[in-house]
């Protein structure tokens, strides 16, 4: 009998304790009273942020769920990550991570940018700053993959005076590049190595071969195994009747 009483007496207690922490943690002594943002906030200013995301908090300092707090930060146009602390008794801490574009992704009049991580991410229109950035496309899921793969060719037009300025990659797995000249480069299938080994031939000749037209460059096709095949502007062939522009194949 002694033991039955005193597990009655240790239940009480616990029920005792839980409803008394229940009804401190209700008071309004816990009440949200701010919200201390730092880290990235070039695009949204703290006060914004606080306006935007208050009204979307739930609960006080004990009972709001971090998780839906950070996923209300992370809503936010150009926020990428939050990370949510609690301050006791009443304040949270939110440090922020925006998106850093490095290029365009899509058509060329979408408002999506690809970040430094080779994600995707969606502002609007006005927002967007750098009109330099390069254009990249491709299938949904494979922005990583063409991020690497302009951060890989792009450097290597460098020595002709020339920019890279779009990479694309088709449903179909070809790689297409434009240059600020407005020269298409069709480089063709296969892994990122193979494209380096084919523009690498490429890049190596192609001063010698236009300097002997005294051209520019229009377009180049790298498809072919052992060469590649070139359009230069203003190359022409006569024929009866007919002008065409001239190919000159490596």
């Amino acid at each position: 009998m002694n033991a039955l009483a005193l597990l009655f007496g240790l239940v009480f207690a616990a029920m005792a304790m839980a409803l008394g922490v229940a009804w401190v943690m209700r008071q309004s002594l816990f009440n949200l009273s701010a919200i201390e943002v730092q880290g990235d906030v070039k695009h949204n200013s703290p006060a914004t942020l606080r306006a935007n995301v208050a009204p979307r908090i739930a609960g006080n300092f004990f009972t709001m769920d971090l998780a839906r707090t950070r996923a209300a930060f992370e809503a936010v146009p150009w926020v990428r990550k939050a990370v949510v602390q609690r301050e006791f008794p009443d304040r949270l801490k939110v440090t922020l991570q925006e998106h850093q574009p490095v290029a365009f992704w899509g058509p060329e009049s979408d408002a999506r940018l690809v970040n430094s991580f080779g994600e995707v991410f969606e502002v609007n229109q006005g927002d967007v700053e750098a009109e330099d950035l390069p254009l990249l496309d491709g299938p949904p899921g494979q922005a990583a993959l063409v991020l690497k793969g302009f951060e890989l060719l792009a450097p290597m037009f460098e020595p002709l005076d020339a920019v890279l300025e779009r990479l694309e990659l088709t449903r179909q797995g070809n790689w297409r590049g434009r240059l600020d000249s407005g020269a298409v480069i069709d480089m063709g299938h296969g892994s990122l190595d193979e494209l380096k080994a084919r523009t690498q031939r490429f890049i190596a000749t192609l001063t010698q071969v236009s300097s002997r037209y005294g051209r520019d460059l229009e377009s180049a096709d790298l498809r072919y195994s052992n060469g590649y095949a070139i359009k230069l502007r203003g190359v022409t062939t006569n024929r009866p009747g007919d002008q065409e522009d001239k190919k000159v194949k490596r």
